[in-house]
């Protein structure tokens, strides 16, 4: 990738930072009919300047909006993706551009990217963060692209290079519903098959973060017992697809569409160990196998899982209610950054901003939200820095005390 002009990671010393009290935040949205919801721009560029982008796709073709934020702000670290809907406050869109300026008082950023090309996904996360010092980083938020990548070994490779108690969130880019081309974002434009990340420096910095679910198990646990990468091929000595099906019924004539409403959960096979959520992207009758979103990990357990709307709403309320209470004690303005499974869009259907809504209500008074919907889910994990998940809505909330 060529370097961006952002990509030297410079940090600057803290008697080179001008004092402000706390940092400035502005939030604001583009739709093509209609134009910027605000003009002129805030005027908030400075080299602490943070512009965070999630994009619907087609804006892959049409850049002029991108150019304009670029040319706006041109000492900011900006970054972004395409998504599967934009998330703007209490509201879902889609077709548009959802956008945060953040202006920090006395942290420090630092930009970050490199290339994915399977199948070296987890060295990608390790080369993307060698570019981070180590030294007082608090926080990394990363979007990576949504299709050509293993999203469990990008989320190792960050966390293997990281330092102890440093937050890693983020989300895999979305294409809607199309699964045909995703993109993250710098200030030189969009790009295919590549990462992107802003680290955050400072003792000042406040940073919550929470992930809901609102599935449950149903049915025996079974071991995995033949798996490579994300394909399953059996549980319990016995061809994957078939036990599915055996389990669905009648929802099995409908896959793999059907496949939304029946992740699988796993865990380690140790009691007590908590579970991940994995989403089913493909099947294969010929080999009765099942292509997951992220890894299988051969001598895992595994369960199915169902839901209901109520339960997939009140979720996100209580990620949101987890995410905020790092912030509760910091001076406004506090940035909420949503990012929810493309997947659940699709099962909430025509009730998916009760959804944000939820997760906006078990924020505090005047935080802004932000976000989108994602191919996958970047957020700690029991006590690993991050790890990919589907079919599960993350929340991060950033503000400076």
């Amino acid at each position: 990738m060529p370097a961006s002009p952002l990509g030297n990671n410079r940090l600057l010393s803290p008697q080179s930072l001008a004092y402000r009290l706390t940092m400035e935040l502005s939030t604001f949205t583009y739709r093509a009919a209609r134009g910027w919801s605000v003009t002129p721009f805030p005027n908030l560029d400075s080299e602490q300047t943070l512009v965070l982008v999630f994009a619907a796709p087609e804006y892959m073709q049409n850049q002029a909006p991108l150019l304009e934020l670029a040319s706006a702000y041109p000492r900011a670290c900006l970054i972004g993706c395409s998504t599967a809907g934009e998330i703007d406050g209490r509201y879902v869109q889609d077709e548009s551009l959802s956008v945060a300026v953040v202006k920090f008082a006395h942290t420090q950023i630092a930009f970050a990217a490199t290339q994915i090309t399977e199948p070296d996904s987890r060295a990608a996360g390790e080369r993307l963060v060698r570019q981070f010092a180590p030294g007082g980083l608090r926080a990394v938020f990363a979007l990576a692209e949504g299709l050509d990548v293993n999203g469990s070994e990008l989320a190792a490779g960050i966390c293997a290079g990281l330092p102890s108690g440093v937050v890693v969130t983020g989300g895999l880019a979305g294409d809607g519903a199309r699964f045909k081309g995703t993109w993250v974002l710098d200030r030189d434009g969009p790009r295919h098959g590549a990462i992107v990340a802003v680290g955050l420096y400072g003792e000042r910095l406040r940073v919550g973060h929470g992930f809901g679910g609102g599935w449950e198990g149903f049915g025996p646990e079974r071991r995995i017992t033949r798996a490579r990468g994300n394909v399953l091929y059996e549980l319990d000595h016995k061809p994957a697809l078939a036990l599915y099906k055996e389990y669905l019924g009648e929802h099995a004539a409908r896959l793999p569409a059907a496949a939304l409403n029946f992740p699988l959960s796993i865990r380690d096979p140790v009691p007590g160990a908590e579970h991940l959520v994995r989403c089913i992207a493909a099947v294969d009758e010929a080999e009765q196998s099942i292509t997951f979103a992220g890894d299988m990990p051969s001598g895992n357990i595994a369960r199915l899982m169902r839901t209901d709307i109520e339960r997939l709403i009140a979720g996100a309320g209580e990620a949101a209610t987890v995410a905020a209470g790092p912030t509760a004690g910091a001076e406004r303005p506090v940035l909420a950054l949503t990012v929810s499974c493309a997947g659940r869009r699709e099962v909430l259907g025509e009730r998916t901003e009760e959804e944000v809504d939820a997760a906006a209500g078990g924020l505090p008074a005047g935080t802004a939200q932000l976000g989108f919907y994602a191919y996958g889910e970047i957020a700690p994990y029991a006590n690993r820095a991050c790890d990919l998940h589907n079919q599960t809505i993350t929340l991060t909330t950033l503000a400076e005390a």
